[in-house]
């Protein structure tokens, strides 16, 4: 499995678990009136967050982002939905794609804005890497055996 992450045309509803859903703020855009990027990044690290949080049973970081590409801009109002996907589990990172999409008016499909892999390392109360649980571990394996 390469690491980059492929934007596919065809991909046409979001994949995973919804594990964010927020709304855009006049706050949160640039004098453009577009939504940073940085914060749909940061919502996307949250929701990240909180998937590799409850799969490893405590504390994760973020260790890396693995190429993004922003396809529409968010605008205020926006609600904005972010969907996480374990990809790989080692004996203490979590790879997940996390792809976001603009859910806002619900007369039409969802409009995908941006995904990327992200990896989130399991650590203790010190922030020294910990391991991840065994039975999270099979869990994951035996969701990926029998989804070939």
């Amino acid at each position: 499995m390469g690491l980059g992450v492929k934007v596919s045309e065809t991909h046409v509803k979001p994949e995973g678990t919804l594990s964010l859903q927020t709304i855009a703020m006049p706050a949160d855009t640039n004098w453009s009136g577009d939504v940073f990027g940085g914060w749909i990044v940061s919502q996307m690290d949250l929701a990240g967050a909180i998937h590799a949080e409850r799969f490893s049973k405590g504390r994760c970081a973020t260790i890396s982002i693995n190429q993004m590409t922003f396809l529409v801009p968010v605008k205020v109002g926006d609600v904005i939905s972010c969907y996480t996907k374990i990809l790989k589990v080692g004996n203490t990172s979590i790879q997940m794609q996390i792809e976001v999409w603009d859910s806002h008016d619900s007369s039409r499909d969802p409009i995908r804005v941006t995904e990327g892999v992200y990896t989130f390392v399991a650590v203790d109360v010190k922030g020294s890497k910990r391991q991840i649980p065994a039975e999270a571990k099979q869990l994951f394996e035996a969701s990926q055996t029998k989804a070939e």
